[in-house]
């Protein structure tokens, strides 16, 4: 067995940790959010996140957050992408991190893209950053527990093969579906107009409270190595079909504030 120096163990784990929220939803998952979330853009709305993004769609940006993991300018960015809480606390209770958390990530983006005296070079930047977010707030895992990392330490096994309860909810269920995002993105539970605007009217700290509960339940029906498969798929690809609409939703829903508050 090959043996390890210290340094080469410290910057594995250092990866592992880095690595650890990389992809919430992958990124079909979140192209297919950008896709919702155009196409209930208002009119002024779209016209101006038209303008920031240069032509970009917000399918197009929405990996963006994930794509600048590799450049260290944006490591302080790291924690930004989740937040871990106790089973029982909720956010407005539990200890928050000093370097901030995906629910502070949102707010900072919101205020930065509706302040007037924000450039434009930094509103496209933060406008790609909460298009990220938004998903990524959506997915279960993304606040999940602190001691396990948001389910990165439950190890699964998936079809076989090695995996996490993170990983399987940010990639694994959607990677086996096998479609493109365009083609999911249409395939998505139905609403009616009512339906939509109970959804796009909830607030932020709803979000998280429901992914947490949503959390909480995967947690208790997903026990440390646990073999998945075909039935764990056909029981909950509803529910990531439901959280990546209502994530759709809801960015349109805060892009319309921001572009067309008058709306």
């Amino acid at each position: 067995m090959k043996a390890y120096s210290p340094i080469v163990l410290f910057l594995l784990f250092f990866i592992t940790i880095q690595s650890a929220y990389a992809e919430a939803w992958g990124s079909t998952g979140h192209r297919v959010i950008g896709a919702v979330a155009q196409k209930h853009l208002t009119p002024k709305a779209a016209q101006q996140v038209n303008a920031l993004l240069g032509g970009m769609s917000l399918a197009f940006v929405s990996t963006y957050a994930d794509e600048i993991r590799s450049d260290n300018r944006y490591d302080h960015l790291v924690p930004w992408h989740y937040v871990n809480m106790d089973q029982n606390t909720r956010y407005n209770e539990a200890d928050k991190n000093p370097k901030g958390d995906i629910v502070t990530a949102i707010q900072t983006c919101i205020e930065i893209l509706k302040n007037p005296a924000s450039s434009q070079e930094d509103k496209a930047f933060y406008l790609k950053l909460l298009v990220h977010f938004i998903g990524d707030i959506h997915q279960p895992l993304h606040t999940g527990r602190k001691e396990d990392k948001g389910g990165n330490s439950v190890d699964l096994f998936w079809f076989g093969k090695r995996t996490n309860l993170h990983r399987l909810w940010d990639t694994d269920l959607i990677e086996h579906y096998n479609m493109s995002y365009s083609e999911l993105a249409v395939h998505l539970p139905k609403r009616t107009a009512e339906q939509k605007a109970v959804v796009m009217t909830a607030p932020l700290l709803d979000w998280v409270d429901q992914s947490q509960d949503l959390a909480n339940t995967l947690y208790d029906k997903t026990p440390q190595g646990t073999r998945l498969g075909y039935v764990y798929h056909y029981q909950n690809f509803e529910t990531v079909r439901k959280q990546l609409l209502d994530a759709g939703l809801r960015l349109a829903a805060t892009l319309n504030a921001i572009f067309d508050p008058a709306d």
